[in-house]
Formats: C-alpha cells, sequence, structure tokens
C-alpha cells in the first residue's frame, strides 16, 4: 500500500474501533503497514473509566506480527488488551462487534464488510482461531527448540501414536536423532511421560486440541468464503483507498 493507503486504512480503523460496543478481533500476520496502523490505533485507546467496561480488544498474532504488539500490555492508561499467538496462516483483519470488518487482501489494499453473512463467518473463523492460539505470555516463554517446525512435528508424531521407528522414517531422521529430539522437547516441557508432553503441548498451543483426520488441515477448518485465512483473494466489500 503506498503512504496515503495507510493512512486510510488507519481512519478506517479508528472509526470502526470508536463504535465498539462488545468485541474488537484483530488478525496480524506480519509487522507491515496493516500491523502498524493497528498498533497506532490500540496505543491511543481511552482508558476504560471506573464503572463503566468497554469492549473486549483481542488480538490474534502470527509469526513476527507478536514482537510489536507487547508494548500495548505494559501501558497501563490502555484498556485490557488480550493477545494470542497462532500458528495457523491467517489473513489480517478487524472485526467490531461481529456487524463490521476491515480485511487486508492478498495484494496489499483494504476491504470494508458490512454484509452480516460474511462479517458472521470471519467473525467465527476470528473465534476458532482464537481457541486454539497460545496466549503471549506462553509464546515468549517457550524455548527456540520449541518454537520451531521439527519440534512441532515431533510432537505431532508423539500424538499419532507412531512407533520411534515409523516417526523417523517419516521425519527422515536416524532412529537415534528422533529419540533425541523426544527427549529434548520432554525436558524443555517438563514432562515425565510422552502423553504429559502432548498435554503440555496442547496447553502452550503448540498442538491443536483435536487430533487430525487425514493429515494436517488449517487451525481455522473448513473453507473460507472470504478469505481470513492466507489463501484467496475474494472479499465482499469495499476497497479502502486510492483505486489502481
Amino acid at each position: 500500500m503506498s503512504r496515503t493507503d495507510a493512512e486510510v486504512v488507519g481512519e478506517t480503523m479508528e472509526q470502526l474501533i470508536a463504535g465498539a460496543r462488545r468485541s474488537v478481533g484483530l488478525a496480524l500476520v506480519a509487522d507491515g503497514k496493516f500491523a502498524a496502523e493497528a498498533r497506532r490505533v490500540l496505543s491511543r485507546l481511552p482508558k476504560e473509566e471506573p464503572g463503566r467496561s468497554g469492549p473486549v480488544v483481542r488480538v490474534l498474532c502470527v509469526g513476527a506480527a507478536a514482537e510489536g504488539v507487547g508494548d500495548l500490555l505494559a501501558d497501563q492508561n490502555l484498556p485490557q488488551i488480550e493477545v494470542r499467538v497462532s500458528e495457523t496462516g491467517l489473513r489480517e483483519v478487524l472485526i467490531v462487534d461481529g456487524g463490521g470488518a476491515l480485511v487486508r487482501s492478498g495484494t496489499g489494499d483494504a476491504v470494508t464488510v458490512n454484509d452480516p453473512v460474511v462479517v458472521r463467518a470471519l467473525d467465527l473463523l476470528f473465534a476458532g482461531a482464537w481457541s486454539r492460539a497460545r496466549p503471549l505470555d506462553h509464546h515468549l516463554s517457550l524455548s527456540p527448540r520449541l518454537d520451531s517446525d521439527q519440534a512441532r512435528r515431533v510432537l505431532e508424531m508423539l500424538r499419532e501414536g507412531h512407533t520411534d521407528e515409523v516417526a523417523a522414517q517419516e521425519l527422515n531422521v536416524s532412529l537415534r536423532t528422533y529419540r533425541r529430539h523426544v527427549a529434548e522437547i520432554m525436558r524443555e516441557l517438563g514432562a515425565n511421560s510422552r502423553f504429559q508432553a502432548g498435554v503440555r503441548a496442547v496447553e502452550l498451543g503448540m498442538l491443536s486440541s483435536r487430533a487430525r483426520a487425514g493429515g494436517p488441515r488449517p487451525l481455522t477448518g473448513g473453507r473460507d468464503p472470504r478469505g481470513l485465512s492466507g489463501s484467496g483473494d475474494g472479499e465482499a466489500g469495499t476497497r479502502v483507498g486510492p483505486g489502481r
């Protein structure tokens, strides 16, 4: 997006959030212009007045986007903001009261969505991803050894009940290397058994709580009709910013 586009997106975010009464859901994927505008708007939210409760603000981050949100939690002048970290590929989106949304498209434009059916679908997808994400403090406390594709693949092998021999073959590593990975993961998780390691991994949001059938699938599940997940570019709504 151009600088002008970013300014218009910021203004649209401010208007949507200013009218929020119950909830604000925000998914941030990268530390780019959409995320920067979102952080700027959130940093200017008025502090809740005694006896009056404002909307619940939930921020769902993927990857590097989590690094720029932590400062908002430490600001005592802001209303309470909940932050979680997801491993799934999401589309950057702002959803307010389940009635209006601002979605960043694959081309970098932002689209306002007011169709109740579409916004409801986006809201449900966000809620599903939120329920499976891990709190920011859990994410920050993870050892770098655990926050890797290799560690998650080993945990998947454990959860699916593969023997060490089969798991090592699936991961294309030696049996000795696989068992060393298992031992390291158990130690990092403070687990006394492989089952306990799996439970702890689910608690930390490293694995979804339900076993996957027929191989891995996106955490959002199902078909994404209007673009909350990372694939596809179709949104029904009004483009924000100058035309191309």
